[in-house]
Protein backbone atom coordinates (compact mmCIF):
# COMPACT_ATOMS: atom_id res chain seq x y z
CA UNK A 1 0.00 0.00 0.00
CA UNK A 2 3.10 2.54 0.60
CA UNK A 3 4.12 1.94 -3.05
CA UNK A 4 1.12 4.17 -4.47
CA UNK A 5 2.42 6.93 -5.66
CA UNK A 6 5.65 5.33 -7.91
CA UNK A 7 6.88 7.58 -10.78
CA UNK A 8 5.00 5.09 -13.30
CA UNK A 9 1.78 5.44 -11.37
CA UNK A 10 2.18 9.60 -11.67
CA UNK A 11 2.71 9.36 -14.95
CA UNK A 12 -0.21 6.87 -16.51
CA UNK A 13 -2.51 9.13 -14.20
CA UNK A 14 -0.66 12.28 -16.04
CA UNK A 15 -1.60 10.86 -19.34
CA UNK A 16 -5.27 9.59 -18.42
CA UNK A 17 -5.86 13.07 -17.32
CA UNK A 18 -4.32 14.69 -20.21
CA UNK A 19 -6.48 12.36 -22.26
CA UNK A 20 -9.90 12.95 -20.40
CA UNK A 21 -9.37 16.76 -20.14
CA UNK A 22 -7.36 18.02 -23.23
CA UNK A 23 -4.50 20.43 -23.32
CA UNK A 24 -6.68 23.59 -22.80
CA UNK A 25 -8.47 22.43 -19.86
CA UNK A 26 -5.67 21.09 -17.69
CA UNK A 27 -4.00 24.53 -16.89
CA UNK A 28 -7.70 25.41 -15.83
CA UNK A 29 -8.12 22.58 -13.41
CA UNK A 30 -4.50 22.92 -11.77
CA UNK A 31 -5.51 26.66 -11.23
CA UNK A 32 -8.84 25.86 -8.97
CA UNK A 33 -7.15 23.21 -7.36
CA UNK A 34 -4.32 25.09 -6.02
CA UNK A 35 -6.36 27.95 -5.27
CA UNK A 36 -8.47 25.12 -3.72
CA UNK A 37 -5.75 24.13 -1.48
CA UNK A 38 -4.79 27.51 -0.15
CA UNK A 39 -8.11 28.62 0.64
CA UNK A 40 -8.26 25.20 2.36
CA UNK A 41 -4.72 25.80 4.15
CA UNK A 42 -6.13 29.08 5.23
CA UNK A 43 -9.51 27.80 6.60
CA UNK A 44 -7.34 25.68 8.82
CA UNK A 45 -4.87 27.89 9.86
CA UNK A 46 -7.66 30.08 10.96
CA UNK A 47 -9.28 27.27 13.22
CA UNK A 48 -6.04 26.78 14.91
CA UNK A 49 -4.90 30.01 15.62
CA UNK A 50 -6.30 31.93 18.06
CA UNK A 51 -8.12 35.13 16.92
CA UNK A 52 -5.71 38.34 16.53
CA UNK A 53 -5.72 41.06 19.82
CA UNK A 54 -7.51 44.13 19.35
CA UNK A 55 -5.34 47.50 20.35
CA UNK A 56 -6.13 49.87 22.33
CA UNK A 57 -6.66 52.50 19.73
CA UNK A 58 -9.28 50.02 18.64
CA UNK A 59 -11.30 49.58 21.96
CA UNK A 60 -11.67 53.39 23.09
CA UNK A 61 -15.17 54.45 22.96
CA UNK A 62 -15.96 56.45 19.79
CA UNK A 63 -18.47 59.83 19.60
CA UNK A 64 -21.90 58.81 18.86
CA UNK A 65 -23.04 60.19 15.47
CA UNK A 66 -25.45 62.73 14.47
CA UNK A 67 -28.83 61.89 14.42
CA UNK A 68 -30.07 61.87 10.88
CA UNK A 69 -32.38 64.53 9.91
CA UNK A 70 -35.46 63.78 8.02
CA UNK A 71 -36.02 67.19 6.62
CA UNK A 72 -33.95 68.33 3.18
CA UNK A 73 -31.68 71.28 3.25
CA UNK A 74 -33.08 74.54 1.38
CA UNK A 75 -32.68 74.62 -2.33
CA UNK A 76 -31.47 77.63 -3.66
CA UNK A 77 -32.95 79.15 -6.84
Amino acid sequence: MGDLLQPTHLIILAVVAFLLFGARRLPELGKGLGEGLRGFREGIKGVTEPPPTTTQQNTQAQPPAPPASNTEPPRQA
